[in-house]
């Protein structure tokens, strides 16, 4: 069971993915930094100061929180630009691979080919022609 279980980890597909996780988990924790130390504040500062967090209203004895919401649907608009703009630099960063097609023309055959085979074609109807008959 130890041998599977050693094989099934060291597989080249599992350790990808334990290392995106890895690395999404902290990249994920820089774009929450980002959003919340440095683009929130931008905001609140040209949008007057407003907080969103402290939106809400009473329901008899139920205080709804709606800007709680509306704050993070903001944020996840946000890093999901982040994310977005992120991918779209490292793909030009990226090398890209030329795939070259070459196309390869065959060339015309020569008369001489052309004329037998144009015989043959005849002398195959001749042939039948003469077997239908």
């Amino acid at each position: 069971m130890w041998k599977e279980f050693k094989s099934f980890a060291m597989k080249g597909n599992v350790l990808d993915l334990a290392v995106a996780v890895v690395i999404g988990a902290a990249f994920g924790k820089i774009v929450t930094s980002l959003v919340a130390d440095i683009i929130m504040p931008l905001i609140g500062l040209i949008s007057g100061g407003v907080d969103l967090k402290g939106l809400s209203f009473g329901i008899g004895d139920a205080n709804v929180k709606y800007g709680l919401f509306l704050q993070t649907v903001l944020d996840f608009f946000i890093i999901s630009f982040s994310i977005f703009m992120v991918v779209k630099l490292s793909s030009r960063f990226r090398r890209k691979e030329t795939v070259k097609v070459e196309v390869v023309e065959t060339p015309a055959p020569a008369p001489e080919v052309v004329l037998l085979t144009e015989i043959r074609d005849l002398l195959r109807t001749d042939k039948q022609r003469e077997s239908g008959m």
